[in-house]
């Protein structure tokens, strides 16, 4: 869990991690610009594999990479088959299940296809991102980007209490585990409802706590920000470079595909 959801890999030294954090975003949304642009899912898919490809290549464990893979892959197979058998009219094959005839099309498969390699291509970018730019630079950045002050607090406090009500389901789980709270589908139901619903209490006690706190500490609606180190030259050229190419590989394989 601490692996999981922590910034310990974002923390160590490699090349990446020496990049500056400012002209990482303007990349890294690039290149999820294009992602979500693209009309072949060449791209796409040549983003996601160079992404995990340098994950690895950093030494990230491939177990860590595969948990945070996991719940969009199950959103990218739920999307993949909803669209093959609900979009088009060309069909390719039926699968027959008791009284029901499910139609898999050929322009159903194509779409799916193509929202599979977006959203693969995407969440492979910011997975890159998150490992190696600690979240206190990438918020940073985003507010010497002039992003809405409000947005970015709100991000910060989002971040900082994850974790903590992470630790909260985790001790209710394993108490509730203990006492035998999912022993059959019954109880397991009733079991992770009253997580879900304590959770939810505990998370709107916790901002109010954490309101006062803030206001007792002379919060004045803005947390301050300290200020960033100018752009460098080799910084800006780098960034302009590796864009420039990004678009230069969407326009070349937009005019394949």
């Amino acid at each position: 869990m601490f692996s999981l959801f922590s910034d310990f890999f974002a923390c160590r030294d490699n090349l990446l991690s020496r990049v500056d954090p400012r002209a990482k975003l303007v990349v890294a949304t690039a290149m999820i610009l294009c992602v979500i642009l693209s009309t072949n899912p060449a791209l796409p898919f040549l983003v996601f594999l160079t992404c995990v490809a340098a994950t690895l290549a950093l030494r990230i464990p491939a177990r860590l990479v595969a948990l945070r893979l996991v719940a969009p892959m199950g959103i990218v197979v739920a999307l993949a088959l909803l669209q093959s058998f609900m979009a088009g009219g060309t069909p390719v094959c039926t699968i027959p299940i008791g009284p029901w005839r499910f139609t898999a099309t050929h322009e159903g498969i194509r779409t799916a296809v193509l929202t599979a390699s977006r959203v693969c291509g995407a969440v492979s970018v910011v997975l890159l991102l998150s490992l190696v730019t600690p979240a206190h630079r990438i918020f940073h950045s985003l507010r010497w980007f002039r992003v809405p002050q409000g947005w970015v607090e709100i991000a910060m406090l989002m971040y900082r209490y994850t974790f903590q009500l992470l630790d909260l389901t985790a001790d209710l789980t394993a108490a509730q585990q203990l006492r035998m709270g999912y022993a059959g589908v019954r109880r397991s139901l009733a079991s992770m409802g009253t997580v879900c619903g304590t959770v939810i209490i505990r998370s709107v006690d916790q901002a109010v706590h954490t309101h006062e706190a803030m206001v007792l500490r002379g919060y004045q609606r803005e947390i301050p920000f300290g200020p960033m180190p100018p752009v460098t030259a080799c910084a800006c050229g780098g960034t302009a470079l590796t864009v420039a190419a990004l678009l230069l590989l969407y326009v070349a394989i937009g005019r394949v595909g």
